[in-house]
């Protein structure tokens, strides 16, 4: 038999403190993007974490206690017209039980992916090359950020690709690859074998867990949210960094990993967010594994 979930009942000053903190966090990130989406301006670095994801910035600011907490007062009745939500006894709160089955069914692959990654040894050779293979041998105009100037010409950048191994395992980042880069790869990772390549050394799959924490909505505490995203922000910047691109006009210092000192401050940088995503990695399975208890 399983266990009954406890319940924590929270009081509406307890919850209302909670949210106002959420918001007042998130907002710290969603108000440059804002005023810089207001002005028209795109930002190379930051723009992605809400295009790519394709988040909107008011899902990211609205809360959620997560399953198991019970919200208390008059107040909390404004969340019953979210989906997933339940008036119950003491209050209202998101109700696992309104999973559909084919979101159990994604709940479950999410769960099995993550606890595969947490098993599979981490691997820290990749060197962010990723970004350089999407520009490798692509005509100036075709280069995704053309706004921004290259570190090197197309020659040289080629050859410093051409001299390092290419062993990105992600298929997200790997189907952006020029086409004369991705014979390059040591391995092909497609959609359907996201399952045994995807591991925890990779800075893309670490960024992703936002993306998993979002897809689980509204059922995933927004703490986590957040968490999730402030480490996907965090290894945004270091991957735009490590790329080819020249971002001193914007404050960003490269990580020269054509040198062996950028790799070894790649490498550094890449343990560091594999530490960081552990517990987060951790929260998600456990937050699956109750989805699939219902």
């Amino acid at each position: 038999m399983q266990a009954t979930p406890s319940i924590t009942v929270l009081a509406e000053p307890e919850w209302q403190a909670r949210q106002a903190a959420h918001e007042a966090r998130v907002q710290m990130w969603l108000g440059p993007h804002q005023a810089r989406a207001a002005r028209g301006e795109k930002h190379p670095v930051y723009d992605f974490l809400f295009s790519y994801y394709a988040f909107r910035p008011a899902w990211l600011r609205r809360w959620h206690p997560g399953p198991d907490v019970v919200l208390a007062g008059e107040a909390a009745r404004e969340f019953l017209r979210r989906p997933g939500y339940r008036e119950t006894a003491g209050g209202v709160g998101v109700d696992p039980a309104t999973l559909r089955p084919a979101r159990r069914e994604f709940v479950a692959w999410l769960r099995d992916l993550l606890a595969a990654m947490r098993e599979r040894p981490p691997f820290f050779g990749c060197f962010g090359l990723h970004e350089w293979a999407m520009v490798y041998r692509q005509a100036p105009d075709k280069v995704r950020h053309h706004g921004w100037p290259l570190r090197f010409s197309p020659g040289e950048l080629a050859r410093i690709v051409e001299g390092q191994a290419l062993c990105c395992t992600h298929h997200d980042a790997f189907r952006f690859f020029t086409p004369p880069a991705r014979p390059l790869n040591r391995v092909q990772p497609a959609r359907e074998t996201v399952s045994e390549h995807e591991q925890r050394g990779c800075l893309h799959a670490n960024m992703d867990l936002y993306k998993w924490a979002f897809k689980l909505a509204p059922f995933t505490p927004s703490e986590l949210l957040a968490d999730c995203f402030e480490l996907a922000r965090d290894i945004r910047e270091v991957d735009m960094r490590a790329s080819p691109y020249d971002l001193g006009a914007l404050g960003f210092a490269p990580i020269a990993i054509e040198t062996a000192a950028g790799r070894e401050e790649y490498e550094r940088a890449q343990r560091g967010f594999t530490t960081r995503g552990e517990p987060l990695r951790a929260r998600l399975i456990t937050l699956c594994e109750r989805l699939l208890a219902e």
